[in-house]
């Protein structure tokens, strides 16, 4: 039997009956210490969550993380669902609407990606301005429920330009550079080919990765403003002598977590400030 809505929400209010967090947090490969930074945390496994599947990618911790970020209250998903693991888009839909449910009116993502761009290498940063779904299907397939948003979504500012603006002049304040281009969702698990990646960087995408995707569409589609930021792990296969590995996405993601924690920061103080 499908678990509801409700069920969802109300074994999280057991742990925090009165929380409600301005932004949700998604941290994907090796970004999973941004959810360490938060004060007053309340941490509730995926396994006590009805209608959410436990990851088992390393890397991926498997929890919600209620706290404060710069003194503003957000909602951390430490770790992803993913549909090459075999979770369900219902699940991932319940896990993007239960933010939303818990009152975040704004979504950041964030992941690992391969660079397809020689100038933008790893351990940088790229922040998403459009994606290209590589992924089969869609997370909105099925009897859509018009309480949660409208039966067909505009994409067209997915990833919401004031929110990529506050993120550049963060970035620029604190003297990070960031890239900006086009993220490519692939189902995986498998790396890509070196045909595949020159097929792709035809198609106009910067960088390549396993996830995002699905995750934008659901909080689009409930009316939640999106941005996206993904730590590059390495150059994507036939651009580079170094071999695509895990190992690899998760080394080079820590190392670019640590500048992406500080934009993070800066980007929910002004959250905080209501930009």
């Amino acid at each position: 039997m499908a678990v509801t809505m409700q069920e969802t929400m109300s074994a999280i209010r057991k742990y925090a009956p009165n929380f409600v967090p301005k932004a949700g947090i998604i941290l994907g490969s090796g970004l999973g210490s941004v959810a360490d930074q938060l004060t007053n945390p309340i941490t509730i496994p995926y396994q006590a969550i009805p209608g959410i599947n436990t990851g088992s990618v390393a890397g991926h911790a498997s929890l919600l993380v209620m706290g404060y970020l710069q003194d503003v209250p957000v909602v951390c998903l430490k770790g992803r669902l993913h549909v090459y693991e075999g979770a369900s888009y219902e699940s991932i839909r319940t896990f993007v609407r239960m933010v939303k449910n818990l009152g975040a009116s704004t979504l950041i993502v964030t992941g690992a990606a391969g660079s397809m761009r020689a100038e933008m290498g790893p351990g940088e940063i790229m922040m998403i301005n459009d994606h290209i779904n590589f992924q089969p299907g869609n997370p909105l397939v099925g009897p859509n429920d018009e309480s949660i948003g409208p039966r067909f979504v505009s994409l067209e500012n997915a990833y919401d330009d004031e929110l990529r603006n506050k993120v550049l002049e963060v970035a620029k304040k604190l003297s990070i550079p960031i890239h900006e281009g086009v993220y490519l969702s692939l189902l995986g698990p498998s790396f890509e080919t070196p045909a595949e990646i020159r097929a792709y960087r035809s198609l106009g995408a910067d960088a390549v990765g396993m996830s995002v995707v699905p995750e934008v569409i659901i909080a689009r589609h409930c009316g939640m403003k999106v941005t996206g930021l993904v730590a590059i792990t390495n150059l994507a296969v036939g651009m580079s002598s170094e071999k695509v590995t895990h190992e690899g996405t998760l080394r080079y993601g820590e190392q670019a977590s640590r500048n992406m924690i500080k934009i993070i920061n800066g980007f929910v103080k002004e959250i905080g400030r209501g930009y």
